[in-house]
C-alpha cells in the first residue's frame, strides 16, 4: 500500500534530522508539501510556486548528481565525515523510495534556493529545500 502524504513527510523530518548542507554556508534542510500543485513540473512553474521573480536563473540536477560528493564515502573520512556520508545516503533512499519524479531545482546564481522535489502517491508534490552559498 502507498504511503500517504504524513508517512512521507515524517520519514523526510527523521531523514534531515540535524542533517546540514555543506556549500559556503552550512544550511538545515526544512521539508514541504505542495498540495494539488500545477503539473507537470517545469522551472517555471517551481518559480511561481516558491515566489521566487520568473527570470530567476534555474539549474535542473538529478538527484545522484546533487547528492554525489556527499553521498561517496573518501578514505580521509573521520568518523564524523562517515556518519554524514551514511545520513545522506539513508536521505536519498528516502527520497528515491518515497517520491516520483524527482529533480533538483537550484534557484538563483549565489544564495541559491535547492527544491529537491517529486510526486507522492496521491499526485501532490514534495521533499526537501535548503540554501547554498556559492561565490
Amino acid at each position: 500500500m502507498p504511503k500517504t502524504n504524513l508517512e512521507i513527510i515524517d520519514q523526510l523530518k527523521k531523514a534531515t534530522d540535524g542533517l546540514l548542507f555543506m556549500s559556503e554556508s552550512e544550511s538545515a534542510w526544512e521539508i514541504f508539501l505542495w498540495e494539488s500543485p500545477p503539473l507537470p513540473t517545469t522551472p517555471e512553474k517551481i518559480c511561481q510556486h516558491t515566489n521566487h521573480p520568473q527570470d530567476t536563473q534555474v539549474q535542473v540536477r538529478e538527484v545522484n548528481d546533487f547528492f554525489k560528493v556527499a553521498t561517496t564515502a573518501e578514505d580521509w573520512h573521520g568518523l564524523e565525515e562517515k556518519e554524514s556520508v551514511a545520513k545522506y545516503q539513508t536521505l536519498v533512499e528516502v527520497l528515491k523510495t518515497n517520491l516520483s519524479s524527482l529533480q533538483v531545482y537550484r534557484l538563483g546564481d549565489i544564495e541559491i534556493d535547492v527544491y529537491i522535489v517529486g510526486q507522492t502517491p496521491s499526485g501532490d508534490l514534495a521533499g526537501i529545500t535548503t540554501q547554498v552559498v556559492e561565490t
